[in-house]
């Protein structure tokens, strides 16, 4: 099962890199759409469209990866007390009743709307703005049925914490901060030992 973890999330952190490299490719048409507006008082309504469609990317596959990080908004304020079997039950309950069921609706339930999109040929409706708007709308179904593969790897690392065969893993956000925290009071403790020399 420990192996099975791995291969998702590889394929989570693959979803991870495309979203990193729309999150430059963001930043750059941005840039460029500063530069060109104040500077040199010119622009492009398919540049400041990119803005948005890029956006859409980065939110639509960021999904998944964050389920892979463990780094969506949940209410820590009782989740965090809990040990990590009673997190992996809750986690594991959490995709069969909510990830599941809202990423299959969703997934299944905007196809229809893509298909809508590529056969009206539908595109901005500024001029000079871009065309084939169905290839941003095709993301919606694809990124609910990449989160339905992420959270079945989610699934199977709670499974794994739960069976005990590894604590809930370091490389999650809340497993971040507790190293980070671990290590400032390493170097305060280094920094104290040295001083009283």
């Amino acid at each position: 099962m420990i192996k099975l973890e791995k291969v998702f999330d590889k394929f989570a952190d693959i979803i991870g890199y495309i979203t990193a490299i729309a999150m430059v490719l963001m930043i750059m048409n941005v840039f460029y759409d500063v530069v060109m507006r104040y500077f040199f008082r010119s622009g492009s309504i398919a540049m400041q469209e990119m803005e948005w469609h890029l956006f859409s990317v980065i939110i639509l596959l960021g999904i998944s990866y964050t389920l892979k990080e463990d780094g969506h908004v949940r209410v820590d304020l009782i989740y965090d007390t809990l040990t990590d079997k009673k997190k992996a039950i809750i986690n594991m309950i959490g995709v069969v009743l909510f990830i599941l069921p809202i990423a299959l609706l969703i997934g299944f339930g905007s196809i229809d709307y893509v298909i809508e999109s590529f056969n009206s040929a539908e595109q901005s409706g500024d001029p000079g703005g871009l065309t084939n708007r169905w290839l941003v709308k095709s993301l919606i179904p694809l990124s609910f049925f990449l989160l339905i593969i992420t959270s079945i790897g989610f699934f199977i690392k709670n499974l794994n914490v739960f069976k005990g065969l590894h604590p809930v893993a370091p490389h999650m956000v809340n497993g971040d901060i507790e190293h980070m925290v671990d290590e400032v009071h390493k170097l305060d403790d280094d920094l104290h030992h040295r001083g009283d020399k």
